[in-house]
């Protein structure tokens, strides 16, 4: 007779890490749902984490790593030994050609395993390697760089729940549960919020989920964020709608701004940008005459041209409306799993954002303020001579479906002389590995809701709005027969093999309000630390202490009202809203670039309810009612231009490559673009395939906008981030054939 029982757990789906109710059946999970006694997120769950079952007890999870045999095979290997042969073979290749020769890569799923991404980057660095890589640098770089231009308000940012204005640029959080605003039930938030009068502007071609609500949507041609954000400044500053007591007291370079956007009225954006004048005046006039919110940038905005530029313009509004945090006003989160904040209403001088570590080779790169350059490691990996990468570890991520230019990522992968994958499955990145280490997930560990609250170091209201924590329990066994590891335990089993020490290290936000510093630890590397023990590590200085968290099992709010301190007599750090690189880069820009006829549509970026970046789309309870394969929206007008139906096969072409793809109709569409999911497609269709087989493969797989993209051509000179969106393309039908195996839902 089975038993069912349900036990509170965090969904680590995606960064949002809800509370859920995990239905357990004989030791197993069958359902999840949100976990309404929980608060903050008020029992909200998205349709990836009600899918997580699906996730981890899905037929294609790997539950032995796997090694690859001298004939191309892969066959089982005992984790122990698989640590044993990777020790080797990395501390041979270390010696023989340098530190330098290691490099690590983060992918998204790191985050919601914190400990993975700690012991890894420590290990790596313990070896004297450098080469330390994240998705963020191929996502959102322009954050880290603008903000480090800028400074840092030690005080952070105006916070949602009490704004009566709010902008977002390039993004859909209710599709993607993170960033823009609270990703604590989203859709409920910014409900809430607009029928209590709040205003929101959203600035996006596509007519999106958040945009639909939007009072004020303005829909620029892709590529034009710059021209619309330098017109708003430039209304705000010639009609002086600015914060003048606060640009006074806490900023410097209003001149070189004011004279830098002179160019950029609105006429001109309104002309490059397609949309009109009086929009740009009323969006700029309602933002600033507001008293309380914040305009924030999402990843279309950084992947459309001018990364860092874009987000600094961003600042610039907040900074020259003053959109920070008062003397005597609270922080939204005092901490709870984050020490203890201690803001202060000053400023604290602009950081170093380029040149700040190790140089690249290619391509004048080096470390930035947002990390090493993720689009230029294909090329550390294939350029020869001293220096060359030739080992990478892969946590939690897929370059191949990942990185831009595909073709060059597939070919660096290839040429490692050794490349390690932690994965949950046979990913495309997976596939060219020498080593997949499969991974205890989700219920199998016990986690906390730092990951989520930690989010705050990334940008405006990317953690907990609210002083919530939790911890959760592991809630099962890992399945009969495997042999799994959690991330951080292969780590620490490799650095002990190679008799190194692992260290945890303390990070300061340089958005968010300033905290207490965490200590510095250093791992005992003889005594192996519990999973808890990681989690305490982790959390050490923390204003909640674990134990305390762990008496909640639903998780709970941990109010305090810490407000900002005065600014001290003896500050004289300043807000720059004239960096000299970014006045330079816009000058610049006035000038609009001409179109290449060759190219007559524009592809723009969009996340998926059914996918999480490359993961999640082959699970059945997010397909069932979503295309699985990567659709290429269109205008209703534009399939009927180029005689294409809904379902038809077409050539996307860029000036660096060509994929096909499925042509779907979107009426939310601005004419003359083409919207697709970035990352989302395993590879190029199959040689020895047929057309049919091919186009089979394309419906179950989709289509990888990545091999359009050139990372030698139109990049950011700080982060090295490509022009992965607003990317001209040309398309013509390929071999119209209505979808195979099944119709496209309606």
């Amino acid at each position: 007779m089975s038993s069912r029982s349900q036990h509170a757990s965090i969904c680590r789906m995606c960064h949002a890490a809800c509370p859920v109710i995990v239905e357990m059946e004989d030791g197993l999970p069958v359902k999840v749902t949100g976990n309404k006694t929980s608060p903050t997120y008020h029992g909200f769950c998205c349709s990836r984490g009600q899918a997580s079952v699906e996730h981890i007890r899905h037929p294609d999870r790997l539950l032995h790593s796997l090694k690859r045999m001298p004939d191309g095979r892969f066959e089982p290997i005992a984790i122990e030994q698989a640590m044993d042969e990777i020790a080797e073979k990395l501390r041979a290749i270390v010696d023989q050609h340098g530190p330098r020769a290691l490099a690590a890569y983060f992918g998204t799923y790191s985050g919601p395993y914190p400990a993975a991404g700690t012991l890894l980057g420590s290990l790596v660095a313990s070896l004297g390697s450098p080469m330390i890589f994240a998705s963020a640098t191929i996502d959102q770089p322009g954050k880290d760089i603008a903000n480090a231009m800028l400074g840092h308000w030690k005080a952070g940012p105006q916070a949602f729940a009490d704004s009566d204005v709010w902008l977002m640029l390039g993004g859909n959080p209710m599709v993607t549960i993170a960033g823009g605003v609270p990703s604590q039930n989203p859709a409920r938030r910014l409900t809430d919020k607009i029928k209590d009068g709040m205003t929101l502007i959203v600035i996006d071609p596509r007519k999106t989920e958040t945009a639909a609500r939007a009072q004020i949507h303005l829909r620029p041609t892709p590529g034009e964020d710059v021209a619309v954000l330098a017109a708003m400044l430039h209304v705000i500053i010639k009609e002086q709608l600015y914060d003048d007591s606060f640009v006074t007291e806490n900023v410097k370079g209003f001149t070189e701004l004011k004279n830098a956007v002179a160019p950029y009225t609105p006429e001109h954006a309104a002309a490059r940008a397609d949309v009109p004048a009086e929009q740009i005046f009323e969006a700029a006039r309602v933002f600033a005459k507001a008293r309380r919110g914040v305009a924030t940038g999402l990843t279309g905005a950084n992947m459309s041209g001018h990364s860092s530029l874009t987000e600094y313009l961003l600042l610039c509004l907040n900074t020259l409306c003053g959109r920070f945090v008062r003397e005597g006003e609270p922080v939204a989160n005092p901490g709870v799993l984050l020490p203890r904040a201690t803001p202060i209403a000053e400023a604290a001088d602009p950081a170093p954002y380029h040149n700040v570590g190790e140089a690249l080779r290619v391509r004048g790169l080096s470390q930035s303020a947002a990390g090493m350059p993720t689009a230029a490691l294909a090329d550390e990996i294939l350029l020869e001579g001293e220096g060359q990468v030739k080992a990478l570890i892969v946590n939690s991520g897929n370059p191949v479906a990942a990185w831009p230019d595909q073709q060059k990522t597939v070919a660096a992968m290839k040429k490692l002389e050794l490349l390690v994958h932690v994965d949950i499955k046979m990913s495309a990145t997976a596939k060219l590995a020498d080593y997949i280490i499969a991974p205890k997930v989700s219920y199998e560990v016990p986690t906390i809701s730092l990951a989520v609250e930690h989010l705050e170091n990334f940008s405006y209201h990317w953690g907990l709005c609210e002083p919530f924590g939790m911890y959760a329990p592991a809630l099962m066994d890992t399945p009969e027969g495997s042999d799994l590891i959690e991330e951080w335990e292969f780590y620490y089993g490799l650095a002990q093999r190679l008799g190194i020490g692992l260290f945890s290290f303390p990070m300061q936000s340089r958005t968010a309000t300033v905290r207490e510093e965490r200590d510095f630890v250093m791992l005992d590397m003889d005594n192996k630390p519990t999973s808890d023990d990681m989690l305490e590590l982790l959390c050490n200085r923390s204003r909640i202490p674990l134990d305390e968290v762990k008496k909640h099992p639903n998780g709970a709010l941990f109010p305090e009202k810490i407000v900002a301190a005065a600014k001290r007599p003896d500050c004289t750090a300043r807000l720059d809203i004239g960096n000299p690189d970014m006045m330079a880069e816009l000058d610049a820009a006035v000038v609009a670039k001409p179109r290449d006829d060759r190219f007559p549509f524009t592809l723009v970026s969009r996340r998926m309810k059914n996918a999480y970046n490359s993961s999640l789309r082959d699970l059945p309870r997010l397909v069932k009612t979503k295309r699985p394969y990567n659709p290429a929206y269109l205008h209703p007008d534009d399939l009927a231009a180029l005689g294409l139906d809904d379902g038809d096969y077409i050539e996307i072409r860029s000036a660096h490559g060509a994929i096909v793809g499925i042509a779907n109709a979107d009426k939310t569409l601005k004419p003359g673009v083409l919207s697709m999911a970035h990352a989302y497609g395993d590879g190029a269709l199959s040689e020895n395939a047929n057309a049919t087989d091919q186009k089979d493969i394309l419906f179950r797989e989709g289509s990888n906008t990545s091999a359009l993209i050139s990372t030698d051509d139109d990049y950011d000179p700080f982060s090295g981030i490509p022009r992965m969106s607003a990317l001209p393309v040309a398309i013509q039908p390929y071999h119209s054939h209505p979808v195979p195996s099944q119709p496209a839902p309606q």
